[in-house]
């Protein structure tokens, strides 16, 4: 059976704040986010043949966001190569 998604997360967050052995987090928010992100996009983008709109769409998002965060996350829109 299949770990959902917050379980998985949870776990590697617990895993995460041991490691640090009492030594107080920082940016974990974003560091978070970026972490989950960057695959999201990758996998979206491949499920959907890099069809932007149609990704866009799977994600909530407005198609220029999306193609705001593939810039960030250096995707190439196209899946060719790294930007």
């Amino acid at each position: 059976m299949k770990q959902p998604v917050a379980d998985c997360v949870r776990h590697n967050l617990e895993s995460y704040l041991r490691s640090l052995k009492g030594s107080p987090p920082s940016g974990m928010y974003d560091m978070l986010v970026a972490t989950v992100e960057k695959p999201l996009l990758e996998v979206v983008m491949q499920h959907t043949g890099h069809n932007q709109s149609l990704a866009a769409q799977w994600l909530g998002l407005n198609r220029n966001t999306l193609r705001k965060k593939l810039l960030q996350h250096q995707i190439n829109p196209s899946g060719d190569a790294v930007l």
